[in-house]
């Protein structure tokens, strides 16, 4: 239903008042859990955007964050319902999920925006402005953020789908697109680890694919392509949990990426 919500084309040039009725959307979905609220305002062109930040206090270490992010916009033609309500979905599903829980240290489910390219044509890490200006915030403001796990496009899979693979990538990757990736950077390791020795313990019917990159990424840019970089970049451990994109997805990015192509069940064991 989240996903049905917010399918449509969200974009600060082309669908502007569906962008900001999308951020509303996750706003008011998050108070009415009963989540503390805030909005981080950002400027871009002369504009103001908003990424939307739902916490859950720690108990013990409340100023120890552990953060939960997805990114709410779309390119300029596409109604993103992969790219990315899926992650928004999975976002405001487990925010449910945990709600009558507390926690040690602080929870944060944030919704960022401006992570796709803005300005058509640019090359693909141009864009995440919206986590770059949370990222500096948070480090301007000396923020404790233990690991950041980002959401970017969770439901399309298949065992019918073919899998394809990013250049430079030193390792055989499947050919069937029926898997998650997991991909943090060397300083992430631990955060990756922990999520994909989590789906094992638990024996959860979900395949991944667990990829760690030196560095932030450089020598492999794909491994860069969502809001998880701003952070790598700002000194902070996180990583992406993805179904790949491009090199699985034939409608990524076209008018062709409605609710009725994605795979909920996999997306469902995502978010267990």
């Amino acid at each position: 239903s989240h996903i049905k919500t917010l399918e449509g084309t969200r974009h600060p040039l082309t669908a502007p008042v569906a962008l900001e009725e999308a951020a509303d959307y996750i706003r008011i979905s998050m108070q009415s859990l009963g989540y503390e609220v805030a909005e981080h305002r950002f400027n871009e062109d002369d504009h103001d955007y908003r990424n939307i930040i739902a916490t859950c206090r720690g108990t013990l270490f409340p100023e120890q964050r552990v953060i939960l992010l997805a990114h709410y916009d779309t390119v300029s033609a596409s109604p993103g319902a992969d790219d990315n309500a899926s992650g928004i979905a999975l976002l405001l599903e487990v925010a449910t999920i945990l709600k009558p829980f507390q926690f040690e240290r602080s929870i944060q489910f944030i919704a960022v925006s401006l992570e796709e390219n803005e300005r058509e044509g640019e090359i693909q890490d141009l864009g995440r402005r919206g986590s770059q200006a949370l990222a500096l915030y948070a480090r301007e403001n000396q923020w404790a953020i233990e690991g950041v796990v980002v959401l970017e496009s969770v439901a399309y899979a298949g065992d019918c789908v073919v899998q394809t693979a990013p250049a430079g990538i030193p390792f055989k990757v499947p050919e069937v697109g029926n898997f998650i990736a997991v991909v943090g950077n060397e300083d992430s390791l631990e955060l990756a680890q922990g999520f994909s020795q989590t789906i094992d313990r638990q024996r959860l019917p979900l395949p991944y694919l667990s990829i760690t990159v030196p560095g932030n990424g450089e020598l492999l840019p794909d491994s860069r392509r969502s809001d998880h970089a701003s952070f790598w970049d700002s000194g902070y451990r996180a990583i992406m949990i993805t179904s790949t994109t491009n090199f699985r997805n034939p409608p990524y990015h076209r008018p062709s990426d409605p609710l009725a192509t994605l795979n909920l069940v996999l997306a469902a064991e995502v978010c267990r």
